[in-house]
């Protein structure tokens, strides 16, 4: 007995080419933090592990996460309670496009609870990480670069964090175009609007929920 037929060539294609890339890395999300809480833990209990107290502002873990084969770069620190009490802390993302020694280019800030749940996207004015400064459109040519093969801190923490970047690249586009916007509206009372301090966080966006 003949087998039925399979959908046609072109179907398959354009099944092929209806896939969203943002859903399949949300579902990397969900799936990175399902294998973590079935050991009990969370993507901040390893990106924490083996720190007894961690010091507000210290760089988590000890000398950053950098891939050298596609120049992403993170690091993560908690800081003491302030207005918004539920945030335990963030991860800042870099792309170093040239290698270890060329310029750092930060991307988006990823704010978490005290067990990892995402809380909000915020991007910040650059004294805050003292990055090389780029525009809002070679910034955002770089986010599908933010991809970590790292072992360390856990390898889960770390594709956890490439498939957020990838999960929410349209709304982070979005909050660094207002980075620009906000930064070019911005007079400080002296200098660059850039190392004023009065300004801090640019743009930002919660989590529902």
């Amino acid at each position: 007995r003949r087998a039925a037929p399979g959908p046609p060539a072109s179907a398959t294609f354009a099944t092929a080419m209806t896939v969203d890339p943002h859903a399949i890395a949300r579902q990397e999300i969900a799936f990175c933090e399902q294998v973590l809480a079935k050991g009990g833990a969370s993507v901040l209990t390893e990106t924490l592990s083996g720190v007894m107290q961690p010091e507000s502002w210290a760089k988590y873990p000890i000398g950053e996460v950098y891939d050298p084969a596609s120049g992403a770069q993170w690091f993560y620190h908690s800081h003491s309670p302030s207005a918004d009490a539920n945030e335990h802390g963030h991860f800042h993302t870099f792309v170093r496009p040239d290698g270890p020694q060329g310029p750092n280019h930060h991307l988006i800030a990823v704010g978490v609870d005290a067990h990892g749940r995402l809380l909000r996207l915020f991007t910040v004015n650059q004294w805050v990480v003292g990055d090389d400064w780029l525009e809002a459109e070679p910034t955002i040519a770089l986010l599908s670069r933010f991809d970590v093969h790292m072992p360390q801190p856990n390898y889960l923490v770390n594709r956890w964090l490439t498939a957020v970047v990838a999960a929410y690249e349209p709304k982070i586009a979005e909050l660094i175009h207002e980075r620009d916007a906000v930064i070019a509206a911005h007079t400080p009372e002296q200098g660059d609007p850039r190392e004023d301090r009065a300004l801090e966080v640019t743009s930002e966006w919660r989590f529902e929920g």
